[in-house]
């Protein structure tokens, strides 16, 4: 193949303007076309949705106004604990364009995880879900700023704000916040691995800087018909500015799927959906490996481009990949405080591996 590389670099230019917000970027800008899809969503049970953009902004309006009544002013931390689920997605958006802080927990944290974060970055509302609310429910007493909870989904307990009520009540327009590119949008933590998790505060500039290394790890995204899904989680780095975010800023469907990681479900997936572009973690191909080891003969797949990141993929994953997906994987290397450090764009220079 034609090494791209020093054309591509030689090419390329930051642009960031002074004033900008994440929300209009990966929403509003796609919100006026009522037939295009933002998501596509279905769960363990089998249950499934289908949102537009239009559908997305006017629950984040609505979601937006209710969080101003509840006293929500820009600059406050607003935790979503919460997994893959339509009201996750709807929340980010809601909190960029009201210039709040969104403070993305993992649905799979302790009391004690969440308590650590929540205090330390002083959250002043949480979103909860049935799994996640008994948890919060454990430490909310200690987060001393924590002032209200929202509960998504059935997520009920005396004196939980139900989502479905508050936004019942809420009017459906809100003229979005003026925010510089570089005012903060978010505080994501780091794994903790090395001490005590630190909070990364990321302004809204980040998607900018983040997407070269989005469309590169997936051979130029978007191409005609792309259409992304991935199973990290939406509040994690890997899921939120390696999937959620970078395809709605293209204008891009994302396919959301609440449950636990399934080898076959992921095939199902990428069958039912017909998939293009997927992130997926190398234990995760490992697993569709060992279960699936010739999906062709049972799966249609659609697959364009897989990027994965985390670890290393191997040589023995990437060439079945490439034998039995038709993709060759794009690895990615990076960290919570800066994405996409170092990686490979099979469609513009060699694979390294």
């Amino acid at each position: 193949m034609v090494d791209r590389y020093a054309e591509l670099y030689g090419g390329f230019r930051w642009s960031v303007p002074e004033r900008y917000n994440i929300a209009h970027a990966c929403c509003g800008q796609w919100a006026a076309d009522r037939n295009r899809f933002a998501l596509y969503w279905e769960d363990e049970s089998g249950a499934a949705a289908a949102y537009s953009f239009w559908d997305v902004q006017l629950a984040a309006n609505r979601l937006s106004n209710a969080l101003a009544g509840l006293g929500v002013k820009r600059g406050e931390r607003v935790a979503i604990i919460l997994p893959q689920r339509p009201e996750t997605a709807i929340a980010y958006i809601a909190i960029f364009q009201m210039g709040a802080i969104a403070l993305p927990l993992s649905h799979l944290f302790g009391p004690d995880a969440l308590e650590y974060r929540l205090a330390h970055a002083e959250a002043s509302v949480a979103l909860v879900e049935p799994t996640t609310i008994a948890n919060l429910w454990a430490v909310k007493d200690r987060v001393p700023t924590l002032r209200h909870v929202i509960g998504v989904g059935g997520g009920r307990e005396a004196g939980v704000h139900d989502w479905e009520a508050l936004l019942a009540r809420a009017i459906r327009s809100f003229a979005a916040v003026d925010t510089a590119a570089n005012d903060p949008a978010l505080i994501i933590y780091t794994s903790g691995t090395t001490g005590a998790p630190k909070g990364a505060l990321e302004a809204h500039r980040l998607i900018i800087g983040n997407i070269s290394g989005f469309v590169h790890s997936h051979d130029f995204f978007p191409q005609p018909g792309d259409l992304f899904w991935s199973p990290a989680d939406w509040a994690w780095a890997g899921g939120l500015f390696d999937a959620l975010l970078p395809s709605w800023y293209f204008g891009i469907p994302i396919l959301g799927y609440r449950g636990r990681f399934d080898a076959e479900r992921a095939f199902y997936l990428l069958d039912k959906y017909g998939v293009r572009n997927s992130f997926l973690f190398p234990t995760a191909l490992k697993l569709m490996m060992k279960a699936v080891p010739r999906p062709r003969e049972k799966y249609s797949l659609n697959l364009r481009s897989i990027m994965s990141a985390g670890e290393s993929v191997g040589v023995t994953v990437i060439d079945w990949a490439k034998a039995e997906l038709g993709v060759t994987i794009n690895e990615m290397f990076g960290q919570t405080e800066i994405n996409y450090v170092v990686g490979n764009c099979q469609a513009g220079w060699p694979v390294r591996r």
